[in-house]
């Protein structure tokens, strides 16, 4: 399978190999590979050109390595969108045929301070309610999100069961409050203790942070989320718009 005539290097041709037996299912999601002097036989290379091939192929996050173990298939990542709608997780998931299910950690009504209450326009004292989800996709934790609202716009908000809706749908159909415009940004950082042990990874591994505040029609703030995903099992698609020719 290796063609030895060809100027693709040893370790890509590996590399097409193995992700071609993953696209064919003859290695599914979570099965071992073979161990690297198993490879050297089975395609007749180095252990050098295995190495390269695995590095890349982890990096690309197709498999993982577990010290002591070996070598898995890597679950694939769920897709989401940077660019939505405006309809939030819960319906993303959905349109994708995907189950989501939240976890309701926190719900409490607070006095907004500091950031909070810069980002959603309000005096620091004026309330707040505050929801923490731990949002599941078919069993797998994937995002650890803190939402602010402010509470005199959504009254009663904080005996609505969120946990198999849509908080924008509610916030839409028994609030009237429509998000229609955010401003998001990214960055990626490390878990703590508390973010490992609820998204079940390790403490340090790479989360992607989502820092978000939405608005309604007229430019008021309504909504600020602070949303930890996680790396290994995420990634954003970004959908891009030409708005008017080049001069």
């Amino acid at each position: 399978m290796i063609d030895r005539s060809s100027p693709i290097p040893f370790y890509v041709q590996l590399k097409d190999a193995i992700l071609g037996r993953i696209d064919r299912s003859e290695w599914k999601a979570g099965d071992q590979l073979p161990s690297e002097p198993e490879l050297c036989v089975q395609y007749g290379v180095s252990r050098t050109v295995v190495r390269q091939a695995l590095q890349d192929l982890e990096f690309e996050g197709k498999i993982r390595r577990e010290k002591g173990r070996g070598t898995f298939v890597a679950a694939a990542k769920i897709t989401e969108s940077l660019a939505q709608d405006l309809t939030g997780f819960f319906q993303d998931m959905a349109d994708k045929g995907r189950e989501a299910v939240s976890k309701v950690l926190r719900l409490e009504i607070l006095a907004a301070q500091g950031k909070v209450a810069s980002q959603l326009a309000l005096a620091a004292g004026q309330s707040v309610i505050a929801i923490e989800r731990l949002r599941y996709v078919e069993d797998l934790p994937l995002v650890l999100v803190t939402t602010f609202l402010p509470y005199e716009r959504c009254r009663g908000l904080e005996n609505e069961d969120l946990r198999n809706q849509s908080l924008y749908a509610v916030l839409q159909h028994k609030f009237g409050l429509t998000i229609a415009s955010g401003r998001r940004t990214m960055e990626a950082v490390g878990a703590n203790q508390r973010e490992a042990d609820l998204l079940q990874v390790s403490v340090g591994t790479p989360l992607m942070l989502l820092d978000s505040v939405g608005f309604l029609e007229d430019g008021t703030p309504i909504e600020l989320f602070h949303a930890l995903h996680r790396g290994d099992r995420s990634r954003f698609e970004v959908e891009l718009i030409r708005k008017r020719p080049m001069p």
